[in-house]
C-alpha cells in the first residue's frame, strides 16, 4: 500500500470542501482527465464520480464509488478504470496547527493491478500521489470561502457543480 502525507495550510473543512466538490477532481488526482458526470448526492455513501482517465487519444472512462465520507476526517473512494482494474484510495485529514496533516493510502484491490507485487507498484502511486497531494493542497489553501462551498462539507446531497448552490 502506497502512503503519503502532507501538512496542508489549510483546515480539515476547507480540504474536505474540496473532496466534497466532485467537479474538482480532475483537478486534484493525477491521470483523472475530465469529468462527465458528478451523482446529484455527491459525496454520500455509494455516490459515484463518472469521468476518465489518461491523455488524449487514449482516455479511458472510469467512475469513482464513495465507500465512506465521514467529513472532516476520512473519505474513502474506489476508483475503477477497467481493464487496469480498481483501487481503494483512503483520505485522512486530522488538525496540525494552523493547518492539517492529510494522509492518502492507495491499493490496488481489483483486475491485474491487484496481482501486482506491492513494492512494484507503491513506487508509482507513491510518486504520484505526492503531486495529488500538492494540488489538493494548493486548491484547499487558495479557494476562496463561501457559504456555498461550505455547506458541501455538511450537506451530503450538494452536488458541486458551478452554480447549484444558486
Amino acid at each position: 500500500m502506497s502512503t503519503n502525507v502532507r501538512f496542508v495550510r489549510a483546515t480539515p473543512e476547507q480540504v474536505f470542501d474540496v473532496l466534497a466538490d466532485g467537479w474538482l477532481f480532475p483537478v486534484w488526482v493525477v491521470g483523472a482527465s475530465r469529468m462527465r458526470e458528478v451523482d446529484d448526492d455527491w459525496p454520500r455513501v455509494g455516490s459515484k464520480l463518472q469521468h476518465s482517465f489518461g491523455v488524449w487519444p487514449t482516455v479511458i472512462d472510469d467512475e469513482t464509488t464513495v465507500l465512506e465520507w465521514d467529513p472532516p476526517h476520512r473519505m474513502v473512494i474506489q476508483p475503477a478504470g477497467w481493464p487496469i482494474g480498481e483501487a481503494r484510495v483512503t483520505v485522512d485529514v486530522k488538525p496540525r496547527g494552523d493547518g492539517s496533516l492529510v494522509r492518502i493510502r492507495e491499493r490496488a484491490v481489483k483486475g491485474p493491478g491487484a496481482f501486482v507485487p506491492s513494492l512494484v507498484l507503491d513506487v508509482p502511486l507513491y510518486v504520484r500521489n505526492v503531486e495529488t497531494l500538492r494540488r489538493l493542497a494548493w486548491i484547499a489553501e487558495n479557494r476562496p470561502k463561501n457559504d456555498a462551498t461550505e455547506s458541501r462539507t455538511t450537506t451530503p446531497g450538494a452536488t458541486g457543480a458551478p452554480g447549484a448552490d444558486r
